[in-house]
């Protein structure tokens, strides 16, 4: 996944990061990946991601509305990177754009997710990836 990626989950600020982490990968001529993750339960042990068989019709969901999301921004914007990925995974949100943050050359996030407390300057997930990200992280706030 070198390049630039980006994180999203329906919310506006998301969308928001996507609008700008499409311009820039367009400017720049990088490849962008678009990643969005269907929320699973953790395992109280381990902590690692607990995936059935079950989760795949929500996770196919997510992908497809991903890449409505990046046609209608692409469409919008009338700019397109030279190489758009849209993936979708089932895991957990910080934990996966962590692990992408290692493949990337930059990670681009909104300030706050689709969940939690509206009042919070920063979601969960973007305070946890902006700590332990393993390359440059963009904050795109609303």
């Amino acid at each position: 996944m070198a390049g630039i990626v980006v994180g999203i989950d329906g919310s506006d600020h998301s969308e928001e990061a996507l609008v700008w982490a499409v311009k820039h990968a367009a400017l720049e001529h990088a490849p962008l990946t678009v990643l969005t993750v269907h929320e699973v339960a953790v395992s109280a042990w381990t902590g690692n991601p607990i995936i059935y068989a079950e989760d795949k019709p929500a996770e196919e969901k997510a992908q497809h509305a991903a890449q409505e999301a990046v046609d209608k921004v692409i469409g919008d914007l009338g700019v397109r990177p030279d190489s758009v990925t849209v993936r979708a995974i089932s895991g957990r949100p910080a934990q996966a754009l962590v692990e992408a943050s290692h493949d990337a050359d930059l990670l681009v996030v909104g300030s706050r997710g689709a969940g939690g407390f509206a009042n919070l300057l920063t979601g969960s997930v973007t305070s946890q990836v902006v700590s332990h990200a393993a390359c440059p992280v963009v904050v795109i706030r609303h």
